[in-house]
């Protein structure tokens, strides 16, 4: 029987250029609800409040949505060892960089560096009038819609919302990683949201092996993986690391 886990291990070992892709599922492991699913956040929300037309018309209410799902509750949650193991892939130059769906930081403060936020990043606030961002800690939440301090315009978090353009240099870089992968990591994604799904596919036209880690089977399977590891990131990945560090040194 061949040893997945192991196959994927030495590969990571030999390969000049290895990209991690995560998605909602390895946030999930530090108790951040996916946006989609029986048990997402729009089964409880109206996706309305993060519509940017919706936002704009009626920033208070937006804000009293956005405040009890990103800072109220989201600021509580910490990395897991899915999150950490990816930083020490890093650490090691195991891994070259990270493209993330997730805007929670949570690989930031895990450790990871080079992080590529294909929908930005809700730790930011940002003014649409005059740019000025600020750390969401940093906000007055206590009053909303918080506004900015040079003009008095409505803050925006620094995410994308519904009916906005991805951020250009996390866009191009994303692909960019992705078309100089000898190996991608796709880790706790379904591949449902577009453009950023489209990211693995680029990684596998160029010649990348892809290694998928998700509990379940995904659209990506039987298109592109290359190696299926079964289970959830928080226990796979530590494993993994674990695996590439005890080869031996060419």
């Amino acid at each position: 029987m061949i040893d997945y886990l192991d196959k994927a291990a030495r590969l990571i070992r030999e390969s000049g250029y290895t990209v991690a892709f995560t998605g909602a599922g390895i946030s999930v492991e530090s108790g951040i609800p996916p946006f989609r699913g029986r048990s997402g956040l729009w089964s409880r929300y109206d996706p309305k409040v993060l519509d940017l037309d919706y936002f704009y018309s009626n920033p208070h209410d937006s804000w009293v949505k956005i405040k009890e799902i990103f800072y109220d509750f989201f600021g509580k949650a910490q990395p897991n060892p899915g999150h950490i193991a990816l930083a020490g892939l890093e650490q090691k130059g195991w891994l070259k960089s990270l493209i993330t769906q997730n805007i929670d930081n949570l690989h930031q403060e895990a450790g990871s560096q080079t992080v590529w936020e294909f929908h930005g990043n809700s730790q930011w606030v940002v003014c649409p009038r005059c740019g000025a961002r600020h750390f969401a800690t940093e906000i007055d939440m206590s009053e909303l819609p918080p506004r900015c301090h040079e003009d008095g315009s409505v803050l925006k978090p620094d995410f994308i919302f519904f009916g906005e353009g991805i951020p250009r240099e996390a866009y191009d870089q994303s692909f960019a990683a992705a078309r100089k992968a000898e190996v991608m990591l796709v880790i706790g994604t379904t591949g449902e949201v577009m453009p950023a799904s489209m990211v693995p596919y680029e990684a596998a036209r160029s010649g990348a092996t892809i290694i998928e880690i998700n509990p379940e089977t995904t659209p990506f399977t039987n298109q592109i993986t290359h190696i299926f590891l079964e289970g959830k990131a928080g226990e796979v990945l530590p494993e993994l690391l674990a695996r590439v560090r005890q080869l031996p040194v060419d």
